[in-house]
């Protein structure tokens, strides 16, 4: 039989032990849910919506007129997206088209839902217009207030390259002011991260508001240190593809108050490898998959 003076101690220890195990990470349904729905659509978040996924990972773009858009390129994928007339698309035609030279209801006449997306060929292809970021949040607000699910929480990638400066896209600072004049109009800055491949425009996203949540993208830096030295502070979120983390790189950003937000996580014994690593989110064009591991291991 137990010292009963022992319990309490005994209590408090379990308390602990409960207490520091690891949160189950967040699910960041890429591009909407890319693996299922053509990418960065409505139909496309809807679904990772109804799916119960808490993070809508999305890209965006400047039009012509200010628009911010959902958009993994700043022109049209030849791959996925038709012209303005229906026609198909070399792969020339699509750069050419522009989205920043051209206005919203230009960049709106193209079909980038229909085509099969040579990748993910068990999409569930249907007609699509590349929304604005006010039509995706309001079509989520809607399903919201009609169907009840949710909360749900954006992760917005500005896409952004020095390459494209002045072509594509405008200077950093001029695309970081569209954005978040966009991110303020539709109250989202305690519900959304931004994050960028590009030092540039999260400094200037920093800058301007240095209480918005920011992640640093990776895709081939082994070192997290000299990686988060492109930036002039520390972001709140790092967020390298899978490949690149393991127990040391996790356990060394989160001691430093940093969250470890992995790209793009498909296949089930990467998924079950990076969960058993203990990073803060997984971003995944297959959220069902991530949210049915997690659902098992509960």
């Amino acid at each position: 039989m137990p010292n009963p003076r022992a319990l309490p101690a005994l209590a408090l220890l379990l308390s602990a032990c409960m207490n520091s195990a690891p949160r189950p990470p967040e699910v960041h349904g890429h591009r909407g849910c890319r693996g299922l729905e053509p990418e960065n659509t409505i139909a496309a978040f809807q679904r990772a919506a109804r799916l119960g996924c808490p993070w809508l990972e999305l890209d965006v773009v400047l039009t012509a007129d200010g628009h911010v858009l959902v958009s993994h390129e700043p022109w049209m994928d030849h791959r996925i997206c038709t012209g303005p007339d229906g026609a198909p698309l070399t792969e020339d035609q699509g750069l050419a088209l522009n989205i920043h030279r051209m206005t919203l209801a230009e960049a709106q006449r193209c079909d980038c839902g229909s085509l099969t997306h040579p990748d993910f060929p068990d999409q569930d292809s249907r007609r699509a217009i590349k929304p604005t970021l006010a039509e995706v949040v309001a079509a989520i607000e809607e399903l919201t207030l009609t169907e009840g699910v949710g909360p749900v929480s954006y992760n917005i990638e500005i896409k952004s390259d020095p390459a494209w400066y002045g072509t594509y896209q405008p200077a950093p600072d001029t695309l970081a002011d569209a954005v978040l004049r966009t991110l303020t109009d539709l109250q989202l800055g305690a519900n959304c991260l931004v994050q960028s491949f590009d030092p540039a425009v999260l400094e200037a996203v920093h800058a301007r508001d240095p209480g918005l949540r920011t992640a640093l993208l990776v895709e081939s830096g082994a070192d997290p240190d000299a990686e988060l030295a492109r930036l002039s502070y520390l972001p709140e979120v790092y967020s390298p593809h899978f490949a690149l983390v393991n127990d040391a790189t996790v356990r060394s950003l989160q001691e430093r108050n940093i969250e470890v937000v992995v790209w793009t996580v498909n296949e089930e014994a990467d998924i079950r490898r990076m969960t058993a690593l203990g990073v803060d989110g997984i971003i995944s064009d297959f959220p069902d998959r991530v949210l049915r591991i997690l659902e098992e291991g509960e």
